[in-house]
């Protein structure tokens, strides 16, 4: 099973939009859809649960909270699972400004856990606002999270660019902190050094398949990840094994996260 488990929808307002997202998402399964953080978290929430319920066989869809403004007890998130039809969260505390490890925020993980429901932490947004605080960004700050909620499913977005040793170090870490490797087919030479490093320090199985849409497309992407051996050519470069880079493309997900199909 492919599943992609970064991908974002804007607007529902626009057809063309939702055409060419189903179009760019063909090849896989399922994906994940994650709620932006640009207006009021019940509004966004509301328009993504709309969306995928209409989508529901290829469509999840993570619920955007914002831990120092909103309603975080166990009720109101439990809702947003059973009203909405959210599976899980993402949270943007880059650009919303707060601590990962804020106060309010560790009584969100305390009720995220209770409810096995996994958290995505969108914090290398790009671009990221000049309002943004790019210290909120830094992986490692979720070092303490995953310490306190061992139980809570954790993927860092985007492998914490541009904090990508970081994301290797939780990882390697902690049992269920993951890292979703979000494919720029324009960028290879960062792909690749990305995958390096991870095998490298023997991380391959706790890398997930991201496509970014509306940055990238899952076919294209999925291309430029099983082929970018072949850049190397006769440079002696070194090579990941083709079946160990298959293994992110084929990666359940949504059965690693908990999420029932």
């Amino acid at each position: 099973m492919i599943v992609d488990c970064h991908t974002h929808m804007s607007s529902l307002k626009h057809g063309a939009e939702v055409s060419d997202y189903l179009f760019a998402t063909e090849t896989a399964d399922r994906c994940i859809v994650l709620a932006a953080a640009d207006a009021l978290s019940e509004e966004v929430n509301a328009r993504l649960s709309e969306y995928v319920r209409r989508y529901e066989d290829k469509m999840t869809g993570f619920a955007a909270v914002e831990p120092t403004v909103d309603d975080i007890s166990v009720k109101a998130l439990d809702a947003l699972r059973d009203k909405l039809g959210l599976k899980g969260f993402v949270l943007h505390c880059a650009n919303c400004g707060f601590h990962p490890a804020h106060s309010r925020a560790m009584q969100f993980y305390e009720a995220a856990q209770e409810l096995k429901m996994p958290v995505f932490f969108h914090n290398g947004d790009s671009p990221l606002k000049s309002s943004g605080v790019l210290d909120f960004a830094q992986p490692y700050l979720i070092d303490e999270v995953a310490r306190a909620f061992g139980e809570l499913k954790i993927i860092i977005g985007s492998m914490g660019t541009p904090f990508v040793e970081q994301t290797l170090s939780l990882v390697g870490k902690h049992e269920n902190v993951y890292g979703d490797l979000t494919i720029n087919p324009n960028n290879l030479w960062q792909v690749y050094n990305t995958v390096v490093a991870a095998h490298e320090a023997g991380v391959m199985e706790k890398l997930l398949f991201g496509s970014g849409w509306p940055f990238g497309n899952v076919g294209q992407c999925i291309e430029a990840l099983l082929g970018f051996n072949r850049l190397l050519g006769d440079a002696e470069l070194p090579a990941v094994p083709r079946n160990m880079i298959k293994g992110i493309v084929d990666r359940d997900t949504l059965a690693i996260l908990g999420i029932e199909k």
